[in-house]
């Protein structure tokens, strides 16, 4: 495969070294606190995953448990602290405790108390148990995958995923949409997730049939698609992965969901909810570590949210803050124990079409993304920002993004839509956007190993001034610190503060008996 021959080692490693550096006072953050989402997570994985009637409305027995010992000041110690007492002293499961605790019939906090040692033994046993069952679905989804045929390799030498998205709103006519995607030839599907979902600080319950913009992300959502994923699989004879977003202020909570219903990629990114959504940088990096630790377990590929950086941002003057921000998006992978082969660090083609030979900067960016990170399964978006109501045009600027993602090697390919700027593409948009891509894939899939690029080129030097303008973009973070670089708009043009934003309430300091053995056992 052709490769940037000015891209230096000796600079990649510096740019690694910084990023390690940059998560170090990061991580003792992450390491001293814990949030009502981690906390919501640790119940679910336990098996608390009913809801009561609140409002009119179901509300899940996770939020309303983390909720009650939230008030009280409890949480610093963690939930399984008062938790599994409870299930010591009432000899009951948990999901069984966990509904009487949420409807208010029992109060944790007021219970006699087991001996610590005893209660920690227990709640040790509790997260062995939960971690075999995420093992044995993860067992359970990799035997369909070699049942079929399975396509993902995860540097691209295969060439890229067609991977798509339905985003009717309704799980079932998701599911039409999926099963239909899959027959014209996809390779994954990700259902979008509802508009504004990322800031409900609860995951609502059970199937849906009403979003705006994308279906909500529920445990039932998950298993009805899985379900008709696995089918239309084996029918096919080729394995079909499914996404979904783990970002927001339910962030853990979703790994958790995704990891039991057998998902295969999952919207990771530590920043995205930072700079898109004006959650808590505190929540967010506390949250992004626990529910990796679940992704990692699970072996989920996580997608990061570096494209979006270059909606709010122009493309060609930014992109070192793409390639910045997945230097810093690999370190936190890696210290939440992920393996290379399950970042999906994500990059786009947003550059404006007009400028003079933007086709040899887009593939100098795509080009030292695919080199830097060699064995991570690179996800590369679709042009979007320049697009309008020319559905030719914006075929004609999909069909040169797939170019570009089949000559450097991409694996994971989202397929633009041409209609995307005017409405919800229909069956027929997604089809012809799958027969573009297959055409593309199929005819240029060796052109790649067929060429090199010339020294003192447009396309090396721009991969150079790129990779400068990154050690430059680092060493100013590590300069200032993570917090007060993202303050004064290190990425994407958006400035956000260490105590403003959404969540910041849910955050509090671990207590020195804090209890929650999964971050020993994931």
């Amino acid at each position: 495969m052709a490769s940037l021959t000015s891209i230096k080692k000796e600079d990649v490693a510096h740019c690694r070294k910084m990023a390690q550096d940059i998560s170090k006072p990061v991580e003792e953050m992450i390491h001293s606190h814990t949030t009502v989402a981690i906390e919501r997570a640790t119940l679910r994985l336990l098996g608390v995953n009913g809801a009561i009637q609140r409002g009119g409305q179901w509300y899940p027995e996770a939020n309303a448990i983390i909720d009650a010992l939230h008030k009280e000041k409890a949480l610093g110690k963690g939930v399984l602290h008062w938790f599994v007492n409870g299930m010591i002293q009432k000899k009951m499961p948990a999901r069984e405790l966990g509904a009487l605790v949420a409807s208010g019939k029992i109060d944790l906090t007021k219970l006699p108390r087991a001996p610590e040692a005893e209660v920690a033994a227990k709640a040790k046993q509790l997260c062995i148990q939960a971690k075999d069952f995420l093992l044995s679905q993860r067992e359970f989804r990799d035997g369909i995958r070699r049942e079929t045929n399975d396509p993902f390799d995860p540097e691209g030498k295969n060439g890229p995923l067609l991977y798509v998205i339905v985003a009717t709103g309704n799980i079932y006519d998701d599911v039409i949409q999926a099963k239909a995607a899959a027959q014209a030839g996809a390779d994954a599907i990700a259902v979008i997730r509802s508009t504004a979902q990322s800031l409900l600080d609860y995951v609502p319950h059970g199937a849906t049939t009403e979003g705006f913009g994308g279906t909500y992300a529920t445990q039932e959502n998950f298993r009805i698609m899985r379900e008709a994923l696995d089918e239309e699989s084996k029918k096919l004879g080729r394995y079909i992965r499914l996404t979904n977003y783990c970002s927001g202020l339910c962030m853990p909570e979703i790994a958790a969901l995704g990891a039991m219903e057998r998902l295969d990629f999952l919207l990771n990114d530590a920043m995205y909810g930072i700079l898109f959504r004006d959650i808590n940088m505190k929540r967010t990096l506390i949250d992004q570590h626990f529910s990796r630790r679940i992704i990692a377990v699970s072996r989920i590929v996580i997608h990061t949210g570096e494209d979006n950086y270059l909606t709010t941002a122009d493309a060609i003057e930014n992109g070192h803050q793409v390639l910045a921000s997945q230097f810093i998006n690999e370190r936190f992978a890696l210290n939440a124990k992920m393996t290379e082969d399950l970042m999906g660090l994500g990059h786009a083609q947003e550059m404006n079409p007009e400028h003079p030979n933007v086709f040899l900067l887009e593939i100098a960016r795509a080009q030292m993304t695919r080199d830097i990170f060699p064995k991570a399964p690179i996800k590369f978006m679709p042009p979007t920002r320049h697009k309008c109501g020319d559905i030719f045009y914006s075929h004609l600027m999909d069909a040169m993004f797939n170019f570009v993602g089949v000559l450097t090697g991409q694996t994971i390919q989202l397929l633009g839509m041409a209609t995307e700027a005017m409405h919800t593409p229909l069956l027929q948009d997604r089809w012809m956007s799958i027969k573009n891509a297959k055409y593309i894939f199929n005819g240029a899939k060796d052109l790649g190993r067929d060429i090199t690029y010339r020294p003192g080129g447009q396309i090396e030097a721009w991969g150079a001034k790129v990779m400068k303008d990154t050690v430059d973009h680092l060493e100013m973070i590590h300069k200032k610190g993570m917090f007060k670089a993202i303050e004064e708009r290190a990425f994407a043009e958006v400035s956000r503060t260490e105590k403003g934003g959404k969540g910041f309430d849910g955050v509090m300091l671990r207590d020195p008996a804090y209890l929650n053995p999964f971050f020993e056992i994931l």
